[in-house]
């Protein structure tokens, strides 16, 4: 994972991007994204490059409820940082976050996390 000495904090950005996510500013959300960064969505599904991610985003803020992102767990992983949070439609998800070298998100994967009976 990278960290400081790295020259940046990668869980906070991803701090970042889900306070840009709940505030609905977009323009922040996509600077956190490097220019070429691609989205797995957790419905299936990717998208690539800023245009593609400024459409995809402005959709799904746009219909974000309230209570969407809050925040199950955070975890550094090797490459990067997994975040569980609630989705948008209450729904549990694991996000993986993979950063640049220059600490710009360049992957972030979205799989459903299966509750427990």
């Amino acid at each position: 994972m990278s960290n400081a000495r790295d020259g940046f904090d990668a869980i906070a950005i991803v701090v970042d991007w889900v306070n840009a996510c709940k505030q609905c500013r977009l323009d922040d959300l996509l600077d956190l994204y490097d220019e070429a960064a691609a989205v797995e969505c957790c419905e299936g599904g990717s998208f690539q490059g800023r245009a593609a991610l400024n459409w995809y985003w402005s959709q799904r803020l746009a219909a974000s409820a309230a209570d969407a992102l809050e925040i199950v767990a955070l975890m550094p992983e090797a490459d990067g940082v997994s975040l569980d949070y609630r989705e948008y439609d209450g729904k549990r998800v694991r996000t993986h976050f993979r950063f640049t070298d220059a600490g710009k998100i360049r992957l972030t994967a979205c799989a459903p996390i299966k509750e427990a009976a």
